[in-house]
């Protein structure tokens, strides 16, 4: 891969990799987030997808199923009733807004992109259904390694690569351009606490890859036991401790809660791995 790996070009917005680490901000249209923040009403969804957009997020990204530990799944019907409005509400509010969906469902994903969703997030990989419907609507896709059991014959990280770069492959062969198909190595997910230390020690394998990356370990709850704090409220400060890392590593998007911490942090961290600059820059 060229060591340019180009640009998202969504809506008129163009996020050009490498410049900066761009945040996403998560928005949990479920009852049953880990993280204490579902909003199911849909105007308290779309109220705090808008709140994450005023505070700097670069995406917005859109859930209606829970995927914690022992989450109780829910079928496309439940999903769309959950997610559908709130796209919708944040493209009538925010038109230029970059939307990202989080499903793992073929039907879900359809209704999403009718009602405005840019881009896929699927945190099982890129099944095929799947990536067949998102290239054949134009839609950048982000993929994410899982496991059902956190249980490798070899080691964790050339695991996760392999199968990471084996859907990138996949995503360009259906004609996505390889600048929309993102990376997530899946902290937290079908790993265990170790395992998640390994993996972001490893970051710059990943990034060696050569598509654009993305990480989500927002109030994960290997930072509560390292940290020693219980309520994933609380785990804001280690979180942007990974987040800081990944960008030093070349990662180019994280996924988080709270987005106006890691607009700071972002800033500090790109300006010196990365030479980024604010408006208006005096030496």
């Amino acid at each position: 891969m060229p060591a340019d790996r180009g640009a998202l070009h969504v809506r008129g917005t163009t996020l050009r990799w490498g410049t900066r680490t761009f945040v996403m901000g998560i928005v949990n249209a479920t009852p049953d987030s880990f993280s204490g923040d579902g909003r199911e009403e849909t105007a308290a969804a779309v109220a705090h997808a808008l709140a994450q957009a005023a505070s700097g997020a670069d995406i917005i990204d859109i859930g209606g199923e829970s995927t914690r530990p022992g989450h109780v799944p829910v079928d496309a019907q439940t999903e769309i009733a959950r997610v559908i409005p709130v796209i919708a509400g944040v493209r009538a509010a925010l038109p230029h807004a970059v939307v990202s969906v989080d499903t793992t469902k073929a039907e879900v994903l359809r209704a999403a992109h009718a009602a405005g969703a840019d881009i896929l997030n699927c945190v099982w990989g890129l099944p095929d259904e799947l990536l067949d419907l998102a290239a054949r609507l134009g839609m950048p896709v982000i993929a994410m390694h899982n496991k059902r059991e956190a249980r490798y014959d070899g080691d964790v990280v050339d695991e996760v690569l392999g199968v990471l770069e084996a859907a990138a492959l996949r995503a360009v062969r259906r004609g996505i351009p390889a600048p929309h198909v993102i990376l997530d190595p899946g902290i937290g997910f079908g790993k265990t606490a170790e395992h998640n230390l390994e993996v972001l020690r490893a970051l710059p394998r990943l990034v060696a890859l050569g598509f654009p990356t993305l990480v989500g370990t927002s109030r994960k709850s290997f930072i509560g036991r390292l940290t020693g704090k219980e309520s994933p409220v609380e785990r804001v400060a280690g979180t942007l401790a990974t987040s800081a890392l990944a960008a030093a590593a070349g990662i180019d998007v994280v996924r988080v809660h709270d987005v106006a911490e890691h607009r700071d942090a972002l800033a500090v961290a790109d300006a010196i791995v990365r030479g980024w600059r604010p408006a208006g820059w005096t030496p």
